[in-house]
């Protein structure tokens, strides 16, 4: 199962939402002002999420 975490101090939050919006499997949710991160388990390391985030506070491994 992929291990995808958010490195929150870079992270944008609601500003931003990127990961939410172009996640084809919807890991990524906005909690209060912040992104969540749902099951890896339903990942399936398309890496959009990292690829797209302009801040580069995403990383994902296997």
């Amino acid at each position: 199962m992929p291990k995808i975490e958010i490195d929150h101090t870079k992270c944008d939050g609601k500003e931003c939402a990127e990961c939410v919006d172009s996640c084809p499997m919807s890991i990524f949710k906005l909690e209060n002002d912040g992104i969540a991160v749902g099951s890896g388990a339903e990942c399936t390391l398309c890496e959009l999420c990292q690829d797209l985030c302009p801040s580069s506070a995403i990383n994902i491994s296997e």
